[in-house]
C-alpha cells in the first residue's frame, strides 16, 4: 500500500497524460517516416512529351498505360516548350521523341530532387529498350555539385523549422505556456521576429557562401528563411496559447511527424504515398522546401504558392497568440474580480 501511495503522488494524473503524449508521439513519428518513405516509387508525374505529328499522341498514350502509372504525360509543342515547363516546375521532366533517328532525349531537372531525375531516366530506358532505340538526358536544372541529391534545400528548410519550434518552446518555459497578457505575447513575437531575421540570414550565409551547397540569391533565401522561422514559431507560440505546454508537442506532430516526410526532401511529392503528397504543400517544411529549390535552381520561379502557404501560417499564429493572450487577460481579471475598466497587473 505504501508503494502505491508513492506511485501516486511521484506520477500524477498530469504527468500520466504528459508520458501517454509522448508515446503518441513516438509512434506517430515512426508510422509517419516509415510510411512516407519506406517504398518511394513515381506516380503520375507531371511529364511532357514532344514529337511531330500523330507520334506525339501515340507517345503520350504508351506513357500513360505504364504499369503503375509512374507518369501524367502531356504533350507539348516543342523542347524550347517543354524547357520553359520544367522550369516554371509546371512538370518533372519530358521526353523529346526524334523518329529521324535511334536516339531521344530526355529533359530531367536534378535540382528538384535528383532520386526523381534518376527514376525518370530509368522509366524511360526501359521504354525505348524493346524499339531499339536510346536515351540521351539532358539536366535542365542540375542540382549543385555540393548538394548531394539535392538535399540541401530541405535540411537547410528543417533547420529553420527546429529554431522556430524551439525558439517559441524555450519563451513558453522560461516565462509560461500561455502569455498573460496581449503585450507579452507582443514582446514574445517581437522577439521571434529577431530571432526568424538572424536565423535566415546565417542559414542563408552557411549553405550559400560558406559552404557552396546551394546557389541562387542568398537575399532570397534570407527572406525565405526569416518567414519560414517566425511562420513556425507563431504557430508553436498559437498552439502554446491555446493548450499550454501540450502545444509543444502538437508544434512537433504538425511540424516533425506530418511535416518533414512529406516535404519532399529526401523523396520529391510525385514520388510520396498519396496522403503524404496531399498534405506536404500545405505544411511549412513542404513549402519551405520547395521555395528553397526554386530560388536555387528555378531562377525563382513556382513561388507564389508557397510563399502563400507560409504567409498564411505566420498570420494565424500570430492572430491566435494576440487573441488567445487578450482572452486570458480578461479571465484573469474577471477571476479576481476586477472591474472591467481595470487594467491588470
Amino acid at each position: 500500500m505504501k508503494l502505491a501511495a508513492e506511485v501516486r503522488n511521484a506520477v500524477t494524473p498530469r504527468a500520466a497524460l504528459l508520458v501517454i503524449g509522448v508515446l503518441a508521439l513516438q509512434l506517430l513519428f515512426i508510422a509517419s517516416y516509415v510510411g512516407a518513405l519506406h517504398n518511394p516509387k513515381p506516380e503520375d508525374v507531371p511529364f511532357g512529351v514532344v514529337a511531330p505529328g500523330p507520334a506525339a499522341a501515340q507517345a503520350e498514350a504508351r506513357l500513360a498505360k505504364l504499369p503503375g502509372d509512374p507518369l501524367d504525360p502531356r504533350v507539348l509543342a516543342d523542347p524550347a516548350e517543354a524547357r520553359q515547363q520544367i522550369m516554371d516546375r509546371e512538370i518533372d521532366g519530358a521526353l523529346i521523341v526524334d523518329p529521324r533517328g535511334t536516339t531521344d532525349t530526355l529533359l530531367v531537372a536534378s535540382g528538384g530532387g535528383t532520386v526523381l531525375a534518376n527514376a525518370l531516366h530509368t522509366i524511360a530506358t526501359e521504354i525505348e529498350r524493346p524499339q531499339h532505340r536510346t536515351v540521351r538526358t539532358v539536366d535542365v536544372a542540375p542540382a549543385s555539385p555540393q548538394d548531394f541529391d539535392g538535399l540541401s534545400a530541405f535540411y537547410l528548410v528543417v533547420g529553420w523549422c527546429v529554431g522556430g519550434y524551439l525558439l517559441a518552446s524555450i519563451l513558453a518555459i522560461s516565462a509560461g505556456s500561455r502569455p498573460a497578457n496581449p503585450q507579452r505575447a507582443i514582446i514574445r513575437l517581437v522577439v521571434l521576429a529577431l530571432s526568424a531575421i538572424l536565423g535566415g540570414l546565417g542559414g542563408a550565409v552557411i549553405v550559400g557562401p560558406v559552404l557552396g551547397a546551394l546557389p541562387g540569391s542568398v537575399a532570397a533565401l534570407w527572406g525565405l528563411g526569416a518567414l519560414v522561422v517566425f511562420s513556425v514559431g507563431a504557430v508553436t507560440l498559437a498552439l502554446q496559447a491555446l493548450t499550454g505546454i501540450v502545444g509543444i508537442g502538437l508544434a512537433v506532430l504538425l511540424i516533425v511527424i506530418a511535416g518533414n516526410p512529406s516535404a519532399g526532401g529526401a523523396f520529391p511529392s510525385p514520388m510520396l504515398p498519396d496522403f503524404w503528397r496531399a498534405i506536404g504543400p500545405a505544411l511549412p517544411p513542404g513549402a519551405g522546401t520547395w521555395a528553397a529549390r526554386s530560388i536555387a535552381y528555378f531562377k525563382g520561379n513556382a513561388l507564389s504558392g508557397a510563399m502563400q502557404v507560409l504567409a498564411v501560417w505566420a498570420v494565424v499564429g500570430t492572430v491566435l497568440t494576440l487573441v488567445m493572450s487578450a482572452v486570458r487577460k480578461r479571465t484573469d481579471r474577471d477571476d479576481a474580480g476586477e472591474p472591467a475598466g481595470a487594467d491588470a497587473a
